[in-house]
């Protein structure tokens, strides 16, 4: 066979559907919810809504976040005829190899180990300083030493709870789903409490003078909000990984990957109308928006409460994350891209310990050694090239003779799926030229990768 012929190779469902029945099925469509609030609602929801309704849209953030949910919306409704039609773990890379074949499906996953791995560890990082800040306020410091990244020069060598927190969320992970899920959800109902404890309070300080002018920025202003805006809603994407794990998946799927996207928006404007209701747009162009108002009008205590609010959704991310990070990688192993043993299950938990040490060590060398900030836009990149082929991935999948899809379905297709690759292809076009710089240089090791071990090993048919 050539080379030409192996990149362009098809997996069979069938074949993945056989390999990944001996995962356990435990998950319902209210943990799937769950895991997509988890990840995308985090500490965003507290910081964007103000700097951008002060740098781009006004009072009128509240419609860029309906804006951009529209948009999201019809790249979610293709996830969820995937995750329907093909209840296996690996998200994007199996359906890629799947629809596309192994070439593409390796770019897929290569791109989205890029995204889960490298929003973990940055999440991570900002999760180090908010428990070091929380901790101060208790005269607790850590030693300078264990506060950041390998930087002699200034004093640090290791972010220690940037490690520590990702370890300990792995030894959960590493007990099984079951329990897994169960403090994830406690931890999500933590953060919307939170949330809505702010809102209730907010709601009090609220003077519908701060809405006017609701369009400073003008109409362009809206898509401008948008665009940055967009980004809050990543991270959907990965409930798709836990399709072979999900009871009933052809019903819970499309429930678990769209209600996550509904919750997600009407927190994102109830949050953005209350904030740009209490004070002024002008004043919001600040780190923490949501505290600064509160201690505006006076409620220091709920200021504090809100910092418990963003641990919880840095935990709750990073869970979701650690959580698909591991699946990926036992996929790409399961094929033989990677060495086996990344694809083997442990007999006793049926779960990929393997591939979830290797994504763990992974992270924790990056968010606990490696400075981030340059790092960070290339989570978007790898998520805009997923988004798009499974956008374009709805036309072929309908015409595959293997695959019949009884459960849901893109409306007015193919229309909205070249809308949804579209609008991520523009996306992507507007995204920093260091951004694809860096992206180009991942994706070089990623091939080099592929030719040089993958396309020997592989075990696609």
């Amino acid at each position: 066979m050539s080379v030409w012929d192996k990149m362009l190779k098809k997996q069979s469902l069938d074949k993945y559907l056989a390999k990944d029945k001996q995962f356990v099925k435990s998950m319902n469509a209210f943990d799937l919810m769950s895991l997509g609030i988890g990840a995308v609602i985090g500490t965003g929801i507290f910081i964007l809504p103000g700097t951008v309704a002060a740098l781009k849209a006004g009072p009128a953030i509240v419609l860029s976040f309906v804006v951009a949910a529209i948009v999201c919306s019809i790249a979610a409704m293709c996830y969820a005829e995937f995750s329907s039609a093909m209840p296996i773990a690996g998200s994007a890379y199996s359906y890629g190899n799947v629809v596309f074949g192994e070439f593409t499906g390796w770019v897929l996953g290569w791109a989205l180990i890029l995204e889960y791995m490298l929003a973990v560890a940055a999440v991570s990082t900002g999760f180090s300083a908010y428990l070091s800040s929380f901790l101060q306020g208790f005269g607790l410091e850590i030693p300078k030493i264990f506060s950041g990244p390998f930087d002699p020069a200034h004093g640090t060598y290791l972010n220690l709870f940037a490690v520590l927190i990702v370890w300990l969320i792995t030894w959960m992970l590493s007990h099984g789903m079951k329990e897994s899920v169960r403090i994830n959800n406690v931890m999500v109902i933590v953060k919307i409490t939170i949330i809505v404890i702010f809102l209730l309070v907010g709601a009090f300080y609220v003077k519908p003078a701060n809405w006017h002018p609701f369009l400073p920025f003008g109409v362009k202003g809206i898509f401008k909000g948008a665009s940055t805006v967009f980004f809050a809603y990543l991270g959907f994407d990965a409930v798709s990984s836990s399709a072979a794990e999900v009871k009933n998946p052809q019903r819970n799927m499309p429930i678990g990957i769209i209600g996550t996207l509904i919750v997600a928006t009407i927190l994102y404007i109830l949050v953005s109308a209350v904030l740009t209701g209490m004070v002024s747009y002008k004043d919001l162009n600040v780190a923490n928006p949501v505290t600064y108002a509160l201690q505006k009008v006076g409620q220091n205590w709920v200021a504090g409460i809100i910092s418990i609010g963003a641990l919880a959704g840095m935990f709750t991310m990073m869970i979701t994350m650690i959580y698909s990070s591991s699946r990926l990688v036992y996929s790409i192993g399961r094929d033989g891209l990677l060495p086996k043993f990344l694809g083997q299950l442990q007999s006793k938990t049926h779960l990929p310990q393997h591939s979830l040490i290797l994504v763990t060590i992974i992270i924790s060398i990056l968010g606990g050694l490696i400075p981030l900030d340059e790092l960070t836009n290339l989570v978007n990149i790898g998520t805009l090239i997923a988004f798009t082929f499974i956008s374009i991935g709805i036309i072929p999948l309908r015409r595959h003779k293997e695959i019949k899809n009884t459960g849901f379905k893109v409306p007015l297709s193919p229309v909205l799926p070249i809308i949804s690759a579209i609008f991520c292809i523009g996306l992507m076009a507007i995204l920093p030229a260091e951004t694809w710089i860096a992206s180009l240089i991942w994706f070089a090791i990623g091939l080099l990768i592929y030719f040089t071990y993958g396309i020997h090993h592989e075990n696609i048919s």
